[in-house]
């Protein structure tokens, strides 16, 4: 068989990941073994791959690979979110731009429109991840507006609002005036911005010439004011308790209040209540049973309430009305401020706080299980440092604003029959609607002609908070259970921190409120993917590579292996292309071993000891690290499976494993070493096989002959015996001589051709049984224990034993006294700096008597390195 000289890693990719569809090898259903769950994180319907899915996608389909080798039931269930705001705010700018305004549309028709663009670019992100490899079930794909999906969402928003946890009511709200829709808390953005301080006077009503000062951000919500607030302790301003004061420019009379919440150092002391545009003055206003008057509309433009400035945009107006204060004299100066702002995650515009009718589901209940399970590790968090946040947030939760003032997504189920603002049901169905507004009023003549449906929809997250759940039915009062009750609670979960709230934390709310038990074990948590000058990755910044481009060019398992290299759970990759060729310069180092392999011509003849004892040390380096493989996996250690995984494979079988075995030149190799290697081989393919696919699927088929469902991604996980551990010790002093032995042949210029003979003098009793592989990889013709010292001899000493290669007369003695001085001179300075350790008492006594006893070691080893240094040196007197 003909290997070709380069892997191809596009044909190849192409090639199995059409193979594995084809045989459904992805495919999961029920049966007598283990399930093992994950739900991929649903990425925005229209949205396309990025490399912050990139590193949360090839984590998970190394979990779930892993997880299929080691014999459980793998089932990863893809999907996407239908992302409300998202999604309507492209389907308004396409259509903008064929000059359609939503405005004039119907709801109905605005959603063809919305289903037609989900429709062309609905699959393309799922479609991308199959190019990264994802071993997803791709006939359980779902999509958050799936008939069954939608159905689940409306019977869970009935279900609490018969419970009591879903209100309506009028609530100060975070409003988005370019998305026209109420956000949640975790939905804005603050960020720090350069503002000004503004000093405004308003005149004390009834005085000749008595003025209060404030000092407001916002000078346009002046036209709002309802009251001047002070605090009761602040003695400047305790004569204007009970007085009235003029608003400038509206000329408006308002109550001077007194509240403990005023800051009495902040500005001037004297406070500025507008109810309708501050959730604390709303709160002040609520305590005094102050007016409240909105001056915005939805759009961030001024109201009839804003007099002159009515149409006027609210930034503009600051300006403006910046400059008529100060023609009438009643801006007393303005300064520099810097400030947080709230921005709309998801149009980045300014927050507006507006008093607005919404729905809300009440959290403080559905919180408590939630909150609990997390912090006593039920549900896991990976890294645990997470909790800490998840619990500041679940210990201050507010009630979550579930309505949208948008036509794209879960339409409320809210029906009214009347004007009044309580005349409505909640109902399942437009029938069962009619039904409960029959018995509520009592009129029986009602038909569903004289209901209206509520014009809004849910958050996008009252959706997503519902999906381990959903995706198996669970809603479902027609399923058997079968699906959910095999495959929930779910295994683990990867995704980011930033989504903690909007959908970890609601996640676990619902399995405990609608299962009874967590919805996953493990959560865990990404970091941040950010260019090498620490920025986030984005679009807008242009630092963001095309991750396709980037497979194009360095395969998928380069960039998988190159997006794990430094991915730490929680903490942000610093990504840079580089590391993606040290992926593909890995599959190549393997592709190029697997070559060589199979280069040897095999014959039937004893085997060499060298390879004997070859073949016993990769036996136990194997087992010791795929240990700390599986160690790592446990532990959610993707980056360090990783990175074990690479050293064993680069290192320890590429680098030393195959020297070892490697017959000489134009010589065959013996069969036992041979068969015995490509065993190691195969086993090295499954370890990699989640992390590089398609190479270790190439490889698997090509190194010996397999039946068509005899794949790698199917082949059982290793299973290892304890290492010996003084096997790997016997070797590691074998690696320390030999790379002495290459380091004089390079310093030398002795090249690796040449033969040497070696003689040890052994000062200190060692395990010498890797004699053979010494002998064989320093190309000794002589490996000679001898009882003194030989004159003109290249020298070196590995645990104080010494190690002689002897040369010609010709030898540059001064040269090598002068590296023996120095080499003394460095272990006599090493010597005192772990003497001055050993002589602090708090040192001492204070470490770990395991730490101590290291250093103790450290000198005993010196001072035996400088007794047979200083004889070398003695010897050339």
């Amino acid at each position: 068989m003909e290997i070709p000289k380069i892997y191809e890693a596009n044909k190849s990719e192409a090639k199995w990941y059409n193979y594995w569809m084809e045989k459904g090898f992805f495919n999961s259903t029920p049966d007598e073994r283990e399930a093992y769950t994950v739900v991929i994180p649903p990425p925005n319907v229209t949205g396309v791959l990025h490399m912050g899915h990139m590193l949360n996608n090839t984590i998970q389909d190394v979990l779930v690979r892993r997880a299929r080798m080691l014999g459980k039931n793998a089932c990863w269930v893809p999907g996407t979110d239908h992302a409300s705001i998202a999604t309507e705010a492209k389907v308004v700018a396409k259509l903008k731009a064929e000059g359609i305004d939503k405005a004039d549309l119907s709801r109905d028709e605005f959603l063809e429109h919305c289903w037609e663009w989900t429709r062309k670019h609905g699959g393309i992100i799922l479609d991308q991840l199959k190019k990264l490899g994802a071993s997803c079930d791709w006939d359980r794909t779902h999509f958050t507006m799936d008939e069954g999906y939608y159905n689940a969402v409306i019977k869970v928003f009935v279900d609490l609002f018969d419970k009591g946890k879903i209100y309506r009511g009028v609530r100060m709200v975070n409003w988005d005036p370019q998305a026209l829709t109420a956000l949640s808390d975790e939905e804005v953005n603050y960020k720090e911005v350069n503002s000004k301080l503004y000093y405004v006077r308003y005149k004390v009503e009834d005085t000749d010439d008595e003025w209060i000062t404030i000092a407001t951000t916002r000078p346009e919500t002046i036209l709002g004011d309802t009251a001047i607030c002070i605090n009761p302790k602040d003695d400047r301003y305790k004569h204007l308790h009970g007085k009235n004061a003029i608003v400038p420019i509206a000329n408006r009379v308002i109550p001077i209040i007194a509240d403990e919440y005023v800051d009495p150092e902040f500005g001037t002391g004297c406070l500025k209540i507008t109810p309708a545009h501050d959730p604390n003055d709303y709160e002040i206003g609520i305590r005094h049973s102050l007016e409240t008057i909105d001056i915005f509309n939805d759009n961030g433009t001024l109201n009839e309430a804003g007099g002159k400035y009515e149409g006027q945009d609210r930034f503009e107006v600051r300006k403006n009305i910046a400059k008529d204060l100060d023609d009438q004299g009643y801006l007393v100066k303005m300064e520099d401020h810097i400030n947080k702002i709230g921005f709309s995650e998801r149009t980045d515009a300014v927050i507006e706080p507006k008093l607005s009718l919404q729905w809300f589901c009440q959290m403080e209940e559905l919180a408590k299980p939630a909150l609990e399970n997390v912090m006593n590790d039920t549900v896991q968090f990976h890294p645990a440092k997470f909790k800490n946040s998840y619990r500041h947030w679940m210990e201050n939760i507010k009630d979550w604003c579930v309505s949208r003032q948008l036509y794209w997504g879960h339409r409320i189920p809210a029906y009214y029959y009347g004007k009044g603002i309580n005349d409505y049901v909640v109902a399942n169905t437009i029938v069962e609607a009619l039904e409960k507004a029959k018995a509520a009023t009592g009129n029986y003549k009602l038909t569903v002609h004289d209901l209206k449906q509520d014009e809004d929809v849910m958050d996008t997250w009252f959706s997503s908070w519902l999906w381990p759940i959903a995706v198996f039915g669970g809603f479902d009062e027609n399923s058997d259970n079968t699906e959910i009750d095999y495959y929930y609670p779910t295994n683990d979960l990867v995704t980011a921190p930033e989504i903690m709230f909007f959908w970890v934390a609601r996640m676990i709310m619902a399995g405990y409120e609608y299962k009874g038990e967590l919805p996953f074990k493990n959560v865990y948590y990404t970091g941040i993917v950010r260019d090498k000058l620490g920025r986030k990755m984005s679009k807008s910044l242009g630092n963001s590579p095309d991750p396709l481009m980037l497979i194009e060019k360095y395969g998928a398992d380069g960039v998988r292996v190159g997006m794990l290299l430094s991915s730490p759970a929680g903490n942000d990759l610093p990504f840079d292309s580089a590391q993606c060729e040290q992926g593909r310069n890995f599959t190549n180092k393997v592709w190029n071993a697997f070559r060589l392999v199979k280069s040897w011509e095999v014959k039937d003849f004893e085997q060499p000891e060298s390879a004997a004892k070859g073949v016993e040390w990769f036996q136990h380096k194997f087992n010791a690290t795929v240990a700390e493989i599986n160690k790592s996996y446990d532990q959610f250690r993707i980056s360090e499976a990783l990175m074990q995984t690479y050293k064993l494979v680069w290192d320890d079988f590429c680098s030393w494993y195959l020297e070892i075995v490697k017959p000489g030149y134009q010589q065959p190799i013996d069969k036992k070493t041979y068969d015995q290697t490509i065993a190691f081989f195969e086993d090295l393919l499954k370890v990699m096989q989640p992390f590089t696919p398609f190479i270790a699927e190439e490889i698997w088929h090509l190194i010996s002959e397999r039946t068509e469902e005899d794949c790698v991604m199917l082949a059982q996980w290793p299973e290892v015996a304890a290492a010996d551990e003084t096997v790997l010790k016997a070797f590691d002093t074998a690696d320390e001589v030999i790379t002495n032995i290459r380091n004089i042949r390079k310093q030398k210029n002795i090249a690796n051709k040449v033969e040497i003979e070696l003689k040890v003098k052994k000062n200190l009793e060692f395990d010498n049984s890797y004699d053979a592989v010494v002998q064989k990889i320093g190309n000794a013709s002589v490996l000679e224990y001898v009882s003194d010292k030989i004159e003109n001899a290249f020298s070196f000493i590995v645990n104080s034993n010494e190690y002689f290669i002897p040369f010609s007369e010709d030898i540059d003695v001064e040269a090598e006294i002068d590296k023996l001085k120095e080499e003394l001179q460095y272990t006599k300075g090493f010597l005192a700096s772990v003497e001055k350790k050993l002589s602090n008492e708090k040192f001492v006594s204070g470490a770990p008597e395991k730490v101590v006893e290291m250093e103790r070691k450290k000198q005993e080893d010196a001072l035996n390195k400088i007794k047979v240094i200083e004889e070398k040196l003695s010897s050339f007197a």
